[in-house]
């Protein structure tokens, strides 16, 4: 933030009081020298403008001549605002399309140069540069400026922090696997190691999937002793990785640090539509406490290997004072009770006595039972003998079982952003000091909204860390907690890796990108946030790393992909260690070319062959529509089809892969989806359509990818539809060969051939080599989860009879139970399904909402399928003609009337002997006999209903009232007025919704139901 100006006050003859200290510089740089705290009890006024014209003077009795006599001088002449003009002008966006002259045009317009001032082009070149803008401004030109690592006039240089002594160091790294380098492995490790020790800073593995670049990276760690970060594209290769490497190190710390959200929306604001949008998120405990598991690994460990997701490159709490809020007990010391008590407070941990979980303490007399943040099941518990530590044992908190004594324990903090009491008040001033500068400049440019705002919601944080040492959101006053320097980035997990880690960048030309693009669209919502008032400024330095900020902070790199992208190329200097050949003896498919012309009726045809083979099918698409519309196609065709792509959920997608997996259908329609990190082995044919159409989806490393997904099988083939062969095509196509080529002299080498992968087919896709990427598991369904190749139903159904049987025999009846309801429901869709491939679908949803049946009301009309509206139909037709059967014939028995039902039965004859009374005749003194003819002497005439209730102005002569009768709709609590005609009335859809509706709710009732992949939905 740039210097504001001091506000000048008015000179006061008769006010001795000193005038208020100048403070030089701005409250982000110079805040140490900041003594006295800020004290504004509410939001006031805006600074009023001086009195200007000529003083007053004399008695009160001249001012009325003075003011006259200025009134009659000449007054300066308004600025003119020109017309509207047809010629473009220059604005701050660039050139607008016509002239907007004045300032509410150009607002109106949205052209103003600054958003919320209403001043022109000229005047903002003559603002102070001052307040957010100034800081998006800086920050936009570092965005754009040559070298991003010229900070504060100077070149940055990454933090590297001290770290405190290891207290469990010096294990050594070990990898336990029977299997031995085999292929191209032995020469990719040696050249690899080569390299680490010459300090090579990037290396680059070009490896095909299956060729075992897993097992290398291990063997890597294990040559060179040296703790590493696998860097993974996704959540979902990152635990493959992880279950991978803790096989391969079980006595060493293999850890896992992912982002902790299971849902996570970011604080926003729109200002097109003034919506802020708060934030809301979910976190995961287990992850959570991974994520501690890894951070303590790093500081206390050296044979440390972390699986992480890009999420690394995002803020934590810095190395300085995580580790400054440790402390370390052992048996013997001396301590005070009520001041560790205190320090687990400090340290976030929260005292439950009866919810003992992670994250908690509780004590018991002289016992303190202390669950830490990085442990899963097991706890400390500490046991005092009158302030001496009697002993430390390590027990389950589930059973309180004792597992194990202690001599020391060190506690670490239970969340990353603890920070120490001396540090957190120097920053509480330092963010009053920023927020008193910042209100100045909102309240000089006359944003008193922004200004109250900014001020509620900070002060309301400041209170919350002055009481409990944290806040909502703490991690936007990362830059204070830190003492970071403005534009400096946070601290994050490369900061805790020592300075000899090795970094393996896996899937390099996915996670290289990601790594890049993480920055920008953080900073632009981070920056209408402090615009507009709902942070400050600084919370702009709570962000994730730049590309080149990373690039210069990590450590020995190497980058791991069977298609390396051009960074990795140009930063290894195009030298690469190639691992081609899988020791399993699979090949790369071969690749045919066709025309496009006739590219869907060809493609139909290879279906039906890959499925009378036994094989899946997969084809790759360029739009999301053309790949409903091609699955729509092949299901009138007879094709059992689904579809993939980013509108499924990820829970769908892998239903939809097991199912492809299992026989449930033959062939799955994707877009970008089917690509790296995804194996079928049962995949027996690639179609890529419309090939030619240069772009990122038929870019050279998207063609080589999706070549690949047909490389588990023996008989597997890829075609490319296309009119011409473009350049991309032409180098996948070559670099296929070359593979393909390398890999069969190998096999010939070794006495490997097709027939022999095909027979131990099983024990390749469960080998160590095999589990570098993702694949659908169905062990839940087989009983070997890579022995699918080639099989349908019919062999699953098979397998599960066996499996019921051997139940039975084992006396395992629940079991045996279990199995034959799924026999029997297979069955039943098979029987369907064979018939009409979507039978299946249509028997288990609902085909209104399209969700599974048991899961919504069965008996709304629109919920039943085509067989159940048949058969309701037929049940109310058969209702309805017995109903009017029933009218149709003649009753044997007449119903009597009223005053027919005597006692006895008994009718009279003719007329009644009794007359029914009027209602004036009954009453008290009504029994008493009225002599025939008698006069009513009463001076009152008895009123009728109309006149007794009616107005008491009189009724005029034609009867009618002069008040109308409100209608039941105008009788209603805040809705006497009458309804507009034509204007139906508000629906009110439950009890309580009143006569608004939130329109939110009504769009959220409208909405279609989610894209689940089968044709026509």
């Amino acid at each position: 933030m740039a210097k504001s100006a001091d506000k000048k006050s008015p000179a006061s003859g008769s006010d001795n009081r000193a005038a208020p200290r100048k403070r030089g510089g701005n409250g982000v740089t110079d805040f140490l020298g900041a003594s006295e705290p800020l004290h504004r009890p509410g939001f006031g006024e805006a600074p009023q403008a001086e009195l200007s014209g000529a003083p007053l003077s004399g008695s009160i009795s001249d001012w009325a001549e003075e003011i006259a006599r200025e009134a009659e001088k000449p007054q300066p002449k308004a600025k003119k605002i020109p017309e509207k003009s047809s010629a473009p002008t220059r604005s701050a966006r660039g050139t607008s399309m016509g002239g907007a002259a004045s300032a509410k045009d150009r607002a109106a317009a949205g052209l103003n140069p600054v958003a919320g001032l209403d001043i022109s082009l000229e005047d903002a070149a003559s603002l102070s540069n001052s307040g957010v803008t100034a800081t998006v401004a800086a920050l936009s030109a570092l965005i754009e400026s040559g070298n991003p690592l010229h900070k504060n006039g100077e070149i940055w240089v990454p933090h590297r922090p001290a770290r405190p002594e290891k207290s469990e160091g010096g294990i050594q790294i070990v990898m336990q696997s029977e299997f031995e380098p085999a292929g191209d492995q032995p020469t990719a490790i040696k050249d690899l190691v080569e390299g680490v020790n010459s300090t090579e800073r990037t290396q680059v593995l070009l490896g095909v999937t299956g060729s075992g670049k897993t097992f290398t990276m291990a063997k890597v760690i294990e040559e060179t002793q040296r703790p590493a970060l696998i860097l993974a594209p996704n959540k979902t290769l990152a635990a493959q990785l992880y279950s991978e490497f803790k096989k391969f190190f079980p006595d060493n710390a293999v850890e896992y640090f992912v982002s902790y959200y299971d849902y996570f929306q970011p604080e926003a604001y729109v200002p097109r539509t003034d919506t802020y949008i708060e934030k809301e998120s979910t976190i995961n405990e287990q992850i959570d406490r991974m994520r501690h598991s890894a951070t303590r690994s790093l500081l206390e460990r050296d044979d440390v290997i972390i699986v992480a997701s890009v999420s690394c490159i995002y803020g934590i709490g810095s190395v300085e004072t995580y580790t400054a809020m440790t402390f370390q007990m052992a048996v013997g010391d001396r301590l005070d009770q009520r001041q560790l008590l205190a320090d687990l407070v400090a340290q976030q941990y929260k005292r439950q006595d009866i919810n003992f979980v992670r994250g908690s303490f509780r004590v018991r007399g002289d016992t303190i039972e202390i669950f830490p943040a990085h442990l899963e099941d097991s706890a400390w518990r500490i046991s005092l003998f009158g302030d001496e530590i009697d002993s430390i044992t390590e027990f389950d908190p589930l059973t309180g079982q004792k597992t194990g004594d202690l001599k020391s324990v060190k506690i670490y903090a239970n969340s990353h952003y603890v920070t120490p009491r001396p540090t957190l008040n120097q920053a509480i001033k330092s963010i009053k000091e920023e927020l008193q500068h910042r209100l100045q400049e909102l309240e000089k440019a006359g944003r008193l909204l922004e200004a109250q705002r900014l001020e509620q919601r900070t002060r309301f944080d400041l209170e919350m860390l002055e009481a409990t040492g944290s806040c909502a959101g703490i991690e936007n006053y990362s830059r204070y907690l830190t003492g970071r320097r403005p534009g400096d980035p946070p601290p994050t997990l490369f900061e805790y890796i020592p300075d000899n880690a090795l970094v393996f960048i896996d899937e390099s030309h996915v996670t290289v990108p990601q790594i890049g693009g993480m920055y920008r669209g953080d900073f632009r919502r981070k920056a209408t946030l402090a615009e507009y008032g709902f942070r400050l400024p600084s919370c702009m330095d709570n962000r994730p790393l730049r590309f080149e900020e990373w690039d210069a902070m990590r450590p020995l790199s190497v980058a791991v992909s069977a298609t390396p992208g051009n960074w990795e190329m140009e930063e290894a200097g195009g030298v690469f260690a190639e691992q081609v050949i899988r020791p399993t003896g699979l090949i790369d498919p071969p690749v045919e070319v066709r025309p496009a012309k006739t590219q869907v009726d060809d493609v139909v045809g290879e279906i039906r062959e890959t499925t009378k083979a036994g094989y899946r099918t997969l084809v790759t698409v360029l739009t999301k529509r053309m790949a409903e519309d091609l699955t729509e196609y092949l299901h009138e065709h007879g094709v059992r089809v689904r579809y993939m792509h980013s509108d499924i959920d990820t829970l769908e997608r892998i239903e939809i892969l097991r199912d492809l997996r299992l026989g449930a259908f033959d062939v799955l329609v994707g877009i970008n989806l089917l690509r790296e990190g995804l194996d079928i082995p049962e995949c027996g044919f690639v179609a890529i359509l419309d090939a030619d159409k240069e772009g990122f989806l038929r870019s050279e490393t998207s063609l080589i990818q999706t070549i690949g997904r047909a490389a588990r099988n023996v008989d597997g083939k890829v075609i490319l539809y296309a009119d011409q062969i473009t350049g991309s095509m032409e180098r996948a196509m070559a670099e296929t060969s070359r593979r393909r080529e390398k890999q069969m002299l190998w096999n010939e080498a070794n006495g490997i051939t097709p027939e022999s992968v095909k027979s131990r087919i099983s024990d390749i896709l469960e080998s160590v080599y095999e589990k570098d990427h993702v694949r659908a598991d169905i062990s839940q369904f087989t009983d070997n989860a890579g022995a699918m190749m080639g099989n349908n139903l019919k062999a699953h159904l098979d397998a599960l009879e066996k499996q019921m049987r051997n139940a039975a025999t084992d006396l395992d009846f629940e079991k045996a139970a279990r199995i034959r309801d799924e026999i029997k429901r297979l069955r039943e869709m098979e029987l369907a399904i064979s018939d009409d491939p979507m039978a299946k679908y249509a028997d288990m949803e609902s085909p209104a909402s399209g969700r599974e049946k048991g899961k919504h009301n069965k008996g709304v009309a629109k919920h039943r399928t085509v067989e159940e509206q048949e058969r309701f139909r037929k049940l109310d037709e058969a209702r309805a003609a017995e109903e009017a059967a029933k009218a149709a014939r003649p009753n044997l028995f007449r119903k009597p009337d009223l005053d027919k039902m005597g006692a006895d039965g008994t009718v009279p004859a003719g007329k009644s002997l009794f007359a029914k009374p009027h209602i004036d005749d009954m009453g008290p003194g009504t029994d008493m006999t009225t002599p025939a003819g008698a006069v009513s002497r009463s001076l009152f005439k008895k009123q009728s209903a109309a006149e007794a209730h009616g107005s008491d102005y009189g009724v005029p002569e034609d009867g009618n009232s002069l008040f109308k009768k409100n209608s039941l709709d105008e009788m209603t609590v805040r809705r006497t007025e009458k309804p507009v005609e034509g204007v139906k009335p508000v629906k009110r859809a439950k009890i309580g919704a009143g006569s608004y509706e939130d329109p939110a709710e009504a769009a959220r009732a409208k909405k279609k139901p989610g894209k689940s992949g089968r044709p026509g939905k």
